[in-house]
């Protein structure tokens, strides 16, 4: 049989010495062992402390660089991060021959990418160059490191283990050429059987595209969708904490969650809009073109087949997940807008310009409101911009969320005015609510205190009646 591809995220990764046993051993010996390629991520919280924490904010090595605040700061901060990953290691490896390899590893990257930052600033103090040219390398390079360590510990851990294990690194350290995504993962494969060996591969990768100029913290899903297409994979399988279920089991209880078993790449679409990933959209997208399935499962539950998303259609109509956002709405009101083109262009071209995310968007004759997820600071500088164009209009903004019950087909099953009737029977008022014709999702807005409610509400409406959801695959 062909192999499968699969990827294991940061907090997994964290839970290495448990995945050996359920994830990657799991009863296994021989050749049932292989046929299988993992793409990993750094070990949860590294990346954070080499760029900047994913939801604070807080300043990592690449934040502190940036800000030019003085050595001090970005010199402490790589030097918290060698520490960091130190201590991961020591507590997994156990053998001192593979702590004293990974411990020469750490200060190797680490210092070298010091150096690295010292010689462009230095470069840079002259008046020919400019150190704003080369962040986004910067930050490539920080956040390289983590992967890269993650993978060797796991290689060393599996080796031990008796398992031959092979690291591939694409982060491309010290390497002269440039080359693109495609070329960087297929030098690199070159030459390996999955059938006799396991690669554990790095979930960055050096490219002449520049992964993060276009994904940001999204690239090791970009890594291993590409992987599995170009080297014909059976499956691809990302293996998360948790199964993907009808709704966060700490909003509606554990016993009342289904786990969705099967849904297509629509459903997986509907989610990253909602900011509940199954998988990176540009990654689904280079699944589905490849015609590779997508299986997500729960990494400590290996028994479990989990949730398949492809490009069938469902059996039935049915109700899959309910889930929510926060968002705030940016209005523009102008009265004389009705009749008139340009509006809609001119608001698009001043969110595309601040980047700012579009959820949802609703008009009439005289508004346009977009449901966006973006900071006060930036909304600010919109809102500035937009008074600019339409001095007339009124624009405001409003904090608000959005609760969504999604599925493939909801054809025939009433989800807006069941919705309605649910959130009215637990006492909250629905500040509006869309659907669109294909049907696949139906959006409730709401004030932001009543969403974990909401979804409650709603969850309840579609679920504790026992609406099926279509079967385990």
């Amino acid at each position: 049989m062909a192999h499968t591809v699969e990827k294991i995220g940061g907090t997994s990764m964290s839970k290495l010495d448990l995945l050996l046993e359920t994830l990657f051993l799991d009863g296994r010996d021989g050749a049932d062992l292989y046929g299988r390629i993992f793409v990993v991520s750094a070990f949860g919280g590294i990346t954070d402390m080499l760029l900047e924490h994913k939801k604070t904010g807080k300043a990592g090595v690449y934040a502190h660089f940036a800000r030019a605040d003085g050595d001090h700061g970005w010199h402490e901060a790589l030097d918290r991060v060698g520490a960091a990953m130190t201590e991961r290691h020591d507590a997994l490896l156990s053998h001192d021959a593979d702590r004293a390899r990974a411990a020469e590893f750490v200060r190797d990257r680490i210092q070298g990418a010091r150096n690295c930052l010292i010689d462009l600033q230095r470069l840079c103090s002259y008046g020919h160059f400019r150190l704003s040219r080369h962040m986004l390398q910067i930050r490539e390079l920080l956040s390289g490191l983590g992967e890269a360590h993650s993978a060797l510990v796991a290689t060393l851990l599996l080796q031990r283990a008796g398992v031959n294990a092979r690291l591939v690194d694409l982060s491309g350290w010290r390497d002269e050429d440039e080359v693109t995504l495609d070329e960087r993962i297929t030098r690199a494969m070159r030459g390996i059987d999955p059938a006799t060996e396991m690669p554990i591969v790095t979930g960055y990768a050096q490219c002449s595209e520049g992964l993060m100029r276009e994904y940001d913290r999204g690239y090791s899903e970009v890594t291993f969708s590409r992987l599995a297409a170009l080297t014909g994979a059976r499956e691809a399988i990302i293996h998360k904490e948790f199964h993907l279920s009808s709704a966060d089991p700490k909003l509606v209880g554990q016993d009342a969650v289904q786990k969705l078993g099967r849904t297509n790449y629509d459903v997986a679409d509907q989610l990253s809009n909602m900011g509940m990933e199954a998988i990176h959209p540009s990654a689904a997208k280079t699944l589905r073109r490849a015609q590779v399935p997508l299986r997500v499962t729960n990494a400590f539950d290996p028994g479990d087949p989990g949730t398949l998303i492809d490009d069938q259609p469902a059996e039935r109509p049915a109700v899959e997940i309910v889930t929510g956002v926060e968002v705030v709405a940016l209005e523009l009101f102008e009265q004389d807008m009705v009749g008139v083109k340009g509006y809609d262009a001119a608001i698009l071209q001043v969110l595309t310009r601040h980047d700012v995310r579009i959820l949802s968007k609703v008009s009439n004759a005289n508004t346009i409101t977009h449901y966006v997820d973006a900071s006060l600071k930036v909304l600010r500088r919109v809102e500035k911009d937009l008074a600019q164009l339409y001095p007339q209009a009124r624009i405001t903004s409003r904090m608000l969320a959005i609760a969504s019950v999604i599925g493939r087909d909801l054809n025939g099953l009433s989800v807006l005015m069941r919705g309605l009737q649910a959130l009215a029977d637990r006492g909250l008022a629905a500040v509006g609510a869309s659907q669109g014709p294909r049907n696949v999702d139906t959006q409730f807005i709401l004030e932001r205190e009543d969403l974990a409610a909401a979804i409650g509400a709603l969850h309840g409406a579609f679920f504790d009646r026992r609406e099926a959801l279509p079967r385990a695959a």
